[in-house]
């Protein structure tokens, strides 16, 4: 009866230590109830969501409307801006319906800093890339950046189909820039 005892309290003792050191607050469970989707801003800084925007429309920003974070109102003015135009000999090769991709990048290699889509984009083109069209929010958009355009038949930013026409600027342009010159003269 002795060993029992011991075995008892060894038990609730093991029982009360466990439920005191779990310090998950556990709801219980209700039958029926409807599944809502996480409230990601507690894992995630502000800034880290994605950018959505309408596709195709310039000169939108396609922000939500929730307030600027700190100094982010300042960040308009420091685009790039410029024209793309395609090169006179390929200009048969522009097919109706094609998306037009500027790419912003550090160097010539290495992940995109901003990218901004242009639908059924008629030449020459004017373009504007700034914060708004970073690839992630909290990466700085700051240069110097090298642009890239590409005339994409298939509108899939991943891929390069044979035909496409890419170009890339004469020179590395910083937030700020104007008459930034892309001349899509390479046949892929």
């Amino acid at each position: 009866m002795r060993g029992s005892r011991a075995r008892l309290a060894a038990a609730l003792g093991a029982a009360l230590l466990a439920v005191a050191a779990c310090d998950r607050k556990v709801e219980p469970y209700v039958p029926n109830e409807q599944a809502s989707q996480p409230d990601l801003r507690k894992i995630f800084p502000r800034g880290a969501e994605p950018a959505e925007r309408p596709s195709g429309v310039m000169g939108q920003t396609g922000r939500d409307a929730s307030p600027p974070a700190p100094g982010e109102a300042a960040t308009a003015a420091v685009a790039i801006r410029g024209r793309v135009s395609l090169a006179p000999e390929l200009a048969q090769r522009a097919p109706s319906g094609a998306v037009l991709f500027l790419v912003a990048r550090r160097g010539a290699s290495g992940p995109p800093v901003a990218v901004k889509r242009i639908d059924s984009p008629t030449f020459p083109a004017t373009f504007e890339i700034g914060p708004d069209d970073r690839m992630i929010q909290t990466v700085p958009f700051e240069g110097p950046l090298l642009l890239m355009a590409r005339l994409d038949a298939d509108g899939n930013a991943s891929t390069r189909s044979a035909g496409d026409v890419q170009g890339v600027a004469s020179r590395e342009a910083s937030p700020g820039a104007q008459d930034v010159e892309i001349v899509l003269d390479e046949v892929l």
